[in-house]
């Protein structure tokens, strides 16, 4: 679904997107979503991290690979 909306933009901005394409409402569903991806990636990685540097989690993970490695079959 689509919809019809006013915004505004800088001059500059305006003129960049105009050199790039003619059609300026493709050009900004095709660039948000990418810039929203983005956003996610970053806060998965932002998440990783921290799971990597809490020793708590870290702890219930080797506890976890030990009975993972335990050799019973399931």
């Amino acid at each position: 679904m689509s919809k019809k909306v006013s915004i505004t933009l800088d001059d500059e901005v305006l003129d960049f997107v105009g050199q790039l394409t003619s059609d300026r409402g493709s050009f900004i569903n095709d660039i948000l979503p990418k810039e929203k991806q983005r956003g996610f990636m970053k806060d998965l990685e932002d998440a990783y991290k921290e799971q990597a540097n809490d020793p708590k989690f870290q702890e219930e993970i080797s506890t976890w690979n030990v009975t993972m490695d335990d050799g019973l079959d399931a």
